[in-house]
């Protein structure tokens, strides 16, 4: 352990010209706008979440090896969830990955698309959109690759993973070996993301991957200090087996990847056993850098060098290890500006006899780590996948959500404090940075446990307020309604023209009251998901927002104009004008 540390002590000093390079260019200009409002002696507010997927219809069962024992890391990392509108008729759809058994039985444990009928409403299509594929699925990402409009899935297996081009009449076809991403290896990966990291406007890939799974290999349960946990024998790993690596294919157009790991610098060896992949512009410079979640071991920022390659500054950065320098067990990853103070901040999920860590960007190429002046580290029983950044409340705040569930089901049969099914938590952004938390008094969808995983959030009936889609092991997903009082909104779907279709990577700024709200389009997040890419704006009590600004990947920035609350903008790249309509189901 020494030895460890001295080596991370070492890379901070020998990347210093690094960070030097980093910190000049957090200087490049944003759009100007007023300080973030700061509330302070708030009434309490009603928060009201319940689990309304049976009757959304959302039944079918997660397949996550043994229910009672888990013999293999595989069966504990559980699955991400999708939320987009594949058909393009104004409704978001929901995408929910699945798994299977170590003797494939049962048949049939496909991943699941769920097609939105309005009205909270959803009917399971995976058999009429060709989805049926069974095997170890992880994560999902989504994103329009080759800009025709119709946005296609990528799904991460322990095997080998698939992308799925969207043919436009309500099916998908596996191009996984015409685009030039089949690999001949077993591979497991698990987070993915799509991002345009040299801005020519077409949407590229990044996979991370966990561990190099050899069933025959791995220890049986208790068989070395690897394989225990407070004295319980349990499932090996990860440490103790071997890590894998990261890639990155680059978008060549014309439905074709060309695979630039090696040459980009992201499949370089790093130790990391990564899950969630997240892009964002930390630095402003304009272009997209990436942060890696990784489980027990230091997570990952890989710098854009804006040349096609990337260097990874974690350590030195302060995204790596928490605030004592210890390595954590990351699993989630969400990423905004909850402060509002003009630069993006990292907020992750960690195993359990831990806490969060509440990255804040500090603007200069360093973070520190919020989480304890924040409000964020009540608790510490629980171990976090899915985590979010959700205003529930439309009060133009960014509260924060938490999935959570243990990994060894064996703990419900000991003394221990520990439990494998696990509630939900929220955190009430009152301002100042500062959280407040109500999970106990926000419904019985975040009390009642559950052996959770990945989760992301979405308007799934267009009515201004979030719902939450949760894959839970070994059971159905939950849907989280927030029945609770909400102030206005404003949903602002945007499409690029120079830029990718999808604009990801696009930030926008909602001006009201004086204030200003942002929000950015992305891929990969929470756990192994992928949010709606529609961007939600809670605007209190204003029945009107002043403007709105988008910084388009590549630079471009685009004004546009103001009106009424309680709609859903259309916006397009270099039109000038705005779309809208008030859909409620």
């Amino acid at each position: 352990m020494a030895l460890a540390r001295l080596c991370l002590i070492l890379s901070v000093l020998t990347a210093a010209s690094t960070v030097s390079a980093f910190q000049g260019m957090a200087t490049a200009s944003r759009p100007k706008r007023p300080p973030p409002s700061i509330q302070t002696n708030l009434p309490p507010i009603r928060v009201d979440f319940r689990d309304i997927a049976e009757q959304a219809g959302l039944q079918a069962v997660n397949v996550s090896g043994s229910e009672s024992h888990k013999k293999y890391i595989l069966e504990t990392t559980g699955n991400g969830v999708g939320i987009f509108d594949y058909n393009n008729d104004g409704l978001m759809d929901i995408f929910v990955v699945n798994a299977t058994t170590l003797d494939g039985r049962p048949k049939g444990a496909t991943s699941h698309l769920y097609r939105n009928l309005g009205s909270l409403r959803f009917q399971d299509v995976t058999a009429d959109a060709h989805l049926t594929r069974e095997g170890w699925g992880q994560g999902v990402c989504i994103g329009d690759y080759d800009n025709d409009g119709r946005r296609d899935l990528f799904v991460t297996y322990y095997g080998h993973s698939v992308l799925y081009h969207n043919e436009g009449n309500g099916t998908f076809k596996d191009v996984t070996a015409e685009s030039g991403l089949a690999s001949p290896l077993v591979r497991w990966d698990t987070g993915c993301s799509f991002l345009d990291y040299d801005l020519d406007g077409k949407l590229d890939l990044v996979v991370t991957g966990y561990v190099e799974f050899d069933r025959e290999k791995v220890p049986q349960p208790g068989n070395n200090s690897y394989c225990q946990w407070k004295g319980l024998p349990v499932m090996c790993g990860p440490r103790g087996l071997p890590a894998a690596r990261n890639l990155l294919f680059h978008n060549d157009g014309l439905g074709r990847f060309s695979d630039m790991s090696e040459k980009s610098g992201i499949g370089k060896p790093t130790g990391c056993y990564g899950f969630t992949a997240s892009a964002s512009d930390f630095d402003g410079d304009g272009y997209p850098d990436l942060y890696v979640a990784c489980d027990s071991t230091p997570s990952l920022l890989y710098h854009n060098r804006r040349n096609g390659t990337f260097e990874e500054i974690g350590v030195q950065s302060g995204v790596a290890l928490n605030e004592d320098g210890q390595e954590q067990a990351g699993m989630g990853v969400a990423i905004a500006d909850y402060d509002e103070d003009g630069h993006v901040d990292i907020l992750k999920t960690n195993f359990s006899d831990d806490i969060p860590n509440l990255y804040h960007n500090n603007g200069d190429g360093t973070f520190d780590d919020q989480v304890y002046q924040s409000g964020l580290s009540v608790h510490t029983e629980y171990l976090g996948w899915g985590i979010h950044f959700i205003d529930v409340d439309n009060d133009g705040l960014k509260d924060v959500l938490i999935i959570n569930g243990h990994v060894y089901p064996e703990v419900d049969q000991t003394k221990l404090l520990a439990r494998y099914r696990q509630p939900r938590l929220l955190y009430w952004n009152v301002g100042s940075g500062k959280f407040k938390d109500l999970s106990n008094m926000s419904g019985l969808g975040l009390t009642t446990p559950w052996a959770s995983r990945g989760s992301a959030i979405g308007d799934l009936d267009n009515d201004g307020s979030l719902e939450v889609v949760i894959n839970n092991l070994g059971s159905r997903p939950s849907l989280l309604k927030n029945y609770g009082t909400h102030g206005n909104w404003l949903l602002v779907q945007c499409s690029g023209t120079h830029c990718n279709r999808d604009a990801i990577g696009a930030r926008v700024f909602v001006y009201v009251d004086g204030r200003c709200i942002s929000g950015e389009i992305q891929s990969g997040t929470s756990f192994l998901s992928q949010n709606d890419s529609r961007l939600h704006f809670g605007l209190a009590h204003a029945k009107r927002y002043d403007h709105i600004e988008v910084l388009w990947p590549g630079g471009r920035r685009e004004r546009f104009s103001g009106g009424d609350a309680n709609r859903i903008v259309a916006v397009k790249e270099g039109s000038g004008t705005i779309v809208t309509s008030r859909l409620r189901q």
